[in-house]
């Protein structure tokens, strides 16, 4: 089965389950979506990452890189491989250079691991007919027999107590938010500087 490879294109805040994600995975030289909803921990592992921000304490996918590294293992790439009642499976396709591991997954997971070892994402062209949606200019394009646990769209989250601030003191409060290991409102900080950035 020929696999389709994935890229990140968005991170936010689900409109429809509160305190999820909705992470949204796009077709490399494509015009289809992905998108999955997945819990808070997850998505601040994945934003963390994407950002390059520093916890001041390794987070439990940063312990499962080290620990992996420090015995010569590595990812090469991670295949969301079906999809279930709503509920997308995946894979982490290992190696120690001697022989390969496949390795099953959440898909959040696995997604936050492949930022973390710099590997490709990869699907089925079943999974994306299933569950994606068409990007049509600026507008979503839902296909058919989308599930309600993949029907998500991508909306930026209003950034509401911090709009008042400077980008300083804004980089002041992130940094302050990751010493303090608060990852929650460290990816709210992030998601306003971000805002900013695009007007």
């Amino acid at each position: 089965m020929k696999k389709i490879k994935l890229d990140i294109v968005g991170l936010s805040y689900s409109q429809t389950q509160s305190g999820a994600y909705a992470l949204v995975l796009g077709e490399v030289n494509g015009r289809r979506r992905l998108p999955i909803i997945i819990g808070s921990f997850e998505a601040q592992a994945i934003a963390i990452e994407i950002e390059k921000m520093t916890p001041s304490r390794p987070l439990t996918h940063d312990l499962f890189k080290n620990f992996a590294q420090a015995y010569s293992i590595t990812i090469q790439e991670i295949i969301i491989y079906n999809l279930v009642d709503g509920i997308f499976y995946a894979k982490l396709i290992c190696s120690d250079g001697k022989k390969v591991v496949e390795i099953d997954a959440r898909t959040s997971d696995a997604i936050a691991m492949a930022v973390r070892f710099d590997c490709a994402i990869y699907t089925y062209e079943f999974i994306l007919s299933t569950a994606g949606i068409v990007i049509e200019g600026n507008d979503f394009v839902y296909l058919e027999n989308m599930s309600d646990a993949t029907e998500e769209k991508a909306v930026t989250p209003a950034t509401s107590g911090y709009s008042s601030l400077s980008v300083d003191e804004l980089k002041s409060k992130l940094q302050e938010a990751l010493t303090d290991e608060a990852y929650e409102k460290a990816a709210k900080i992030r998601d306003e500087l971000n805002r900013r950035k695009a007007s």
